[in-house]
């Protein structure tokens, strides 16, 4: 006779459970995850982990200071999952998240330049769709790090974390006027650096500020 095997083959449910949780929505995810459910949530870190690192990286983290953010960000989000009640995207919720611990430690060591606010009421322009292709040909990262530490944190906070300028104001505990104008001047710092042509960067772009414009 045989010997009996020395444990149960894993049952159709849990060879199952993995696909099933990648082939879900982040809003279903959450449900699961504030229902006690930690493979669900873990989906949702292994999912948006990534884009939670490359925003803390733009802001000016490095990558260690990054990979720890990024991990006390999604402990908060875990500790506090019952309140995404899926009104926007999870992605935008944790990475809100993330750039506020960011802030957090900005602010012990630096502070917005106060530099006069100018045209505060006019809505902030992205690039044109004429600003184009060899976008493409640009690296992001590499054009952030021109721009001054307030730029950058301003920048990043509105077209990164998808903040308001009143949120990334509140954030900052810095005045609005002031963070329009270093988000302002940081947006002409990185259109000096285009060529003509689209790139999805300049879509995402010129997204937000449309966004943004409406919200303020």
């Amino acid at each position: 006779m045989a010997a009996s095997p020395s444990h149960k083959a894993p049952s159709h449910k849990a060879q199952n459970r993995e696909p099933l949780l990648s082939a879900m929505h982040d809003v279903e995810l959450a449900a699961l995850a504030a229902a006690g459910g930690r493979g669900a949530f873990g989906e949702l870190a292994r999912r948006h982990g990534a884009g939670v690192r490359a925003l803390l990286r733009r802001m000016g983290a490095d990558a260690s200071l990054a990979d720890d953010l990024a991990q006390d960000a999604f402990l908060a989000a875990y500790e506090h999952i019952a309140e995404f009640r899926g009104e926007g995207p999870f992605v935008g919720w944790i990475k809100r998240i993330a750039a506020r611990l960011y802030v957090r430690r900005w602010r012990r060591r630096a502070q917005l330049d106060p530099i006069e606010a100018r045209d505060d009421d006019a809505p902030l322009r992205g690039p044109s769709t004429d600003e184009g292709d060899a976008i493409a040909r640009l690296d992001l990262d590499d054009a952030l790090r021109l721009l001054s530490p307030s730029e950058r944190v301003c920048v990043s906070l509105c077209f990164g974390a998808g903040m308001s300028h009143a949120e990334a104001a509140d954030a900052l505990n810095a005045p609005l006027g002031t963070v329009k104008s270093h988000t302002r001047r940081g947006l002409d710092k990185l259109r000096k650096r285009l060529v003509p042509a689209a790139a999805p960067q300049v879509h995402a772009l010129q997204a937000s500020t449309g966004r943004l414009a409406q919200h303020d």
